[in-house]
Order: structure tokens, then C-alpha cells, then sequence
């Protein structure tokens, strides 16, 4: 037998993505970014300071909307992955993810609108609690509906490891431009001499329509190249969700993922919730430059973007993942130490975060695509809407923690909400609250995802390794 003979087939060439089905892809996630960040940093601030709900109360809304968004997550990832919900013949003409994105854009779109209305007076604290809860538990179920499938296809648009890099740049790059966009909208409304319930629901209304029309644009423009893409998936008809589950906490790639994934989101929400409170209540900031404040962040992480895939090209996802934590370490550790009226140095220190936020942004979701592939050829089985639910599952989750923490906090320290609009001078112990919900408790984390890049096993030797196998695979089961 010649050496070659035991060598695995090479893979079947797939086709490069095209400029304009990147566009249409990084499209999707445009209306989801730009609905997170708007109600990351103010839902909390509009509960609190212009509904008059408790911050204890809003902190405990947002986290049961959160907690049942993460149950209907794997819920909506299985049912995604086996395509048979909306019937087999609509399967067929339009893929597993893309029914999902159509019949859920308008509700997501209508539903983010209702949170920022006022419906009962400040007394009934009950009544305004139902309502948010409702309102949030309906919005982040469609929120999945339309963003979990949307992630998913990055595993069916390309193999390529390279490309899935170039791929997430082009998501990101829509993400974090949406977010930027929703910070000038804020900004804008903000400015506008009206009275805050009027500006929030501005803000509601201009993000909740321009939210809906890219799902559509990413829906049509990437649906050619994944049918080209598509591989027959029926082999999870008979799979539970419990035998999933089971299967994903074996794959140890998978674990160190969730731990890069969720140390670096968890700091960067609990830092956008905070940092409302950080700007007008420590600094004594007004309103209007709380937006301004996450621009400098979220506008550095967009220029970064482009830069960290070229690096990630020459020296590797992990190396840069741990380049930018550094950088993100030292400036959560500067806006501990910052003083009232060390403004410069505050945008400065923003700057910097930005540097490192990019890499959280960019990295763990171009190492899942290679998970999900050492997983098919571990168990035969492909399941990229399990694995994204089961990412954007925890995600939620840490999120909805880290905000109901920092709500928490203010709530047993004695948070004073505004008076007639204007900034209450905040207890000592409030303030040192809030600065540890933007300094040693972020840094925390940050120091916890390194640990767990260190040990991260996936390099692009082992992928390209990994899909050899699976063409070999492949190759053996095809008809003699």
C-alpha cells in the first residue's frame, strides 16, 4: 500500500463567500445589536428613573425575562436544527433557520417598542412590575426566534476557518456598527427638549423599525449560498434534548468556549449597565453623555475589528483573544481608580476597553463553527442551532444576573432615583457599589476567561485535521 493510500481524502473544495453575501449576513445581526445595546444601557436607568419602578423590582424584571429566554433557547435551537416546524415543503424551499427569521422580525420589532411605555403611575409598583416582565418575557422570545437561527448559519455559509473569521468580522462589524447607530440615536434624543418618557420612547420607536427591515435583507442575500452549502440533517429526529446536552458537556473544546464566551460578556454587560449610573451618579455627568461614553468604547471595538482578524490570521484566535484581555484588564482597573472630573482620562480608558472589547466580540463565535465541527465527527451528528442556543442560552442568562447584581446593589445601599429630572448626590457606600460593578468585579472575570483560552486545544492544524476526517468520512459512506 503506497502512503498516500492511508492518507484521508482532501475535503471537496467549498465555494469563497462572495462580498455581498458577507454584507447581507453581517446584515442580521444589525437589528439585534442595536435592540441589546439600547436596552442594556437604559432600559435599567428608564426602569428606575423615569417609570419609578424599584431598582430592586427592575432588577428582578429584567432577570426572569432573561431566565425565560434562556429556556426557550435550546427549545428553539433543536427545533431550528430539525427544520420541521413550519412543515416539509416550506423546509425545502427555504432551509432549517430562514422561516424562523421572517415570521419573527415585525413582533421583535413591535415588542422592543413596548417596553419603553409607562403605563401605570409610580404607586402601583405591582402592576408596573407585571407589565416590564411581560413585555420582556414576549421580546426576548421573539429576540430568539430571529437572532438564534441567524447565528447558526454561520456553520452552514462555509467550512473555511480562515473565512468563518472573515465571517464574524462582518457580523460584528454591522453588530457594533448597530450599537454605535442606537448610541447616536440615544444621543440625539437625549438632547432633544422634551420630557424623558417622550425621549425614551423616540429612542423606542426610530430603533424598533430600523431593527426589522436587515433581517430581511440577510434572509434573501445569504439564502443562495446556503442551499449551495447545505448537507443533508437527519440524523437528530431521534435525539433528546437531555442525550444533546449530555454530549455537548463532554466536548471539553466546547466548555473552554462557554468560559472564553461568557468571562468576557459578562464584563463587558455588567459594565454597559453600570456605566449610566458611573457617568451621571459618580462622575456627575449629565445624560446626554452617557451614550458618548459607550461610543468611545464601541467605536474603538469597530475600527479594531479588521485589525484583530489579520492578526488572528498570522498568529492564531487564542493569542489574539488574549492580547485584547490584557488591554481590557487595564482599563477596567483604570475606571476603578478614576476620580469625579478625570473626564480626558475617562475617554481615554474607554478608548482602551474598546481595544480588548473588539477581540469578545470577535473571537469565541469563530472558535464555535470548529467546535461543532470536532463534535460532528465525534458523534456523526451535526447540531449548530444546539450549540448557538446553548452559547446565547448562557449568555442571557449571565447577563440577566449581571444586571439584576448591579440593580440589587443600588437597591440595598440606598440608590436616591432623580427628582423633577435632576441627579440626587448618591451615598458613599452607592458609589463604591457602582465602582465595583466597573472595576474588580469585571476584572474578575476577564482573568477567568485567559485561564480558560490557556487551555482552549482547537488550533487551525487541528481543524483542518478535523475536516480531513470528516471528508474521509464522508468518502467511506458514499455509495460504491
Amino acid at each position: 500500500m503506497h502512503q498516500s493510500d492511508s492518507l484521508p481524502a482532501q475535503p471537496a473544495p467549498k465555494e469563497k463567500l462572495t462580498f455581498s453575501t458577507k454584507m447581507a449576513y453581517g446584515a442580521g445581526d444589525l437589528g439585534p445589536a442595536i435592540t441589546a445595546m439600547v436596552l442594556l444601557s437604559f432600559l435599567s436607568p428608564f426602569l428606575t428613573n423615569v417609570a419609578h419602578l424599584s431598582p430592586g423590582l427592575a432588577g428582578q424584571s429584567q432577570l426572569v425575562g432573561k431566565i425565560w429566554d434562556a429556556i426557550n433557547d435550546p427549545i428553539v435551537g433543536m427545533m431550528s436544527d430539525r427544520g420541521d416546524m413550519f412543515g416539509e415543503k416550506i423546509k425545502q424551499r427555504w432551509g432549517r433557520r430562514y422561516p424562523w427569521m421572517l415570521v419573527g422580525a415585525i413582533p421583535f420589532g413591535l415588542f422592543f417598542f413596548l417596553q419603553w411605555l409607562v403605563p401605570f403611575g409610580v404607586e402601583n409598583q405591582l402592576g408596573l412590575f407585571i407589565f416590564y416582565t411581560a413585555i420582556s418575557i414576549l421580546f426576548n422570545s421573539f429576540y430568539t426566534v430571529v437572532n438564534l437561527p441567524y447565528t447558526a448559519l454561520t456553520a452552514e455559509l462555509t467550512q473555511d476557518y480562515d473565512e468563518r473569521t472573515s465571517l464574524s468580522s462582518f457580523r460584528f462589524t454591522f453588530s457594533i456598527g448597530g450599537s454605535i447607530l442606537a448610541l447616536l440615536i440615544a444621543t440625539a434624543a437625549f438632547t432633544v427638549k422634551i420630557s424623558p418618557q417622550a425621549q425614551y420612547l423616540w429612542i423606542g420607536g426610530i430603533c424598533g423599525v430600523i431593527s426589522i427591515l436587515p433581517l430581511f435583507w440577510s434572509v434573501f442575500g445569504t439564502r443562495r449560498q446556503a442551499k449551495l452549502n447545505a448537507e443533508p440533517q437527519d440524523e437528530l429526529a431521534d435525539m433528546s434534548w437531555l442525550e444533546q446536552m449530555r454530549s455537548a458537556l463532554g466536548n471539553k473544546p466546547f466548555l473552554y468556549v462557554i468560559g472564553i464566551y461568557l468571562s468576557s460578556w459578562f464584563s463587558l454587560q455588567l459594565t454597559a449597565a453600570v456605566i449610566p449610573y458611573f457617568v451621571v451618579d459618580y462622575m456627575r455627568m449629565s445624560n446626554k453623555d452617557m451614550p458618548l461614553v459607550m461610543l468611545a468604547v464601541q467605536g474603538t471595538a469597530l475600527a479594531m475589528l479588521s485589525v484583530w482578524s489579520k492578526i488572528a490570521q498570522k498568529l492564531g484566535k487564542k493569542t489574539v483573544y488574549v492580547m485584547g484581555m490584557i488591554l481590557w484588564i487595564f482599563a477596567q482597573g483604570g475606571l476603578f481608580l478614576l476620580q469625579p472630573g478625570q473626564v480626558s482620562l475617562m475617554y481615554g480608558l474607554a478608548i482602551l476597553a474598546g481595544v480588548g472589547v473588539s477581540t469578545a466580540y470577535l473571537i469565541p463565535w469563530s472558535m464555535l463553527p470548529d467546535v461543532i465541527e470536532l463534535d460532528e465527527l465525534n458523534t456523526g451528528k451535526r447540531r449548530e442551532g444546539f450549540f448557538y442556543s446553548f452559547m446565547v442560552f448562557s449568555q442571557k442568562i449571565c447577563l440577566g444576573f449581571a444586571v439584576a447584581l448591579m440593580l440589587q446593589s443600588l437597591d440595598a445601599t440606598g440608590f436616591k432615583p432623580p427628582v423633577n429630572d435632576i441627579s440626587q448626590v448618591q451615598a458613599p457606600a452607592v458609589l463604591m457599589a457602582i465602582r465595583w460593578s466597573i472595576g474588580p468585579i469585571p476584572t474578575l472575570s476577564l482573568i477567568c476567561g485567559l485561564i480558560c483560552a490557556y487551555f482552549y486545544p482547537i488550533t487551525k492544524e487541528r481543524h483542518q485535521q478535523t475536516l480531513l476526517a470528516l471528508a474521509e468520512r464522508k468518502k467511506m459512506s458514499e455509495p460504491k
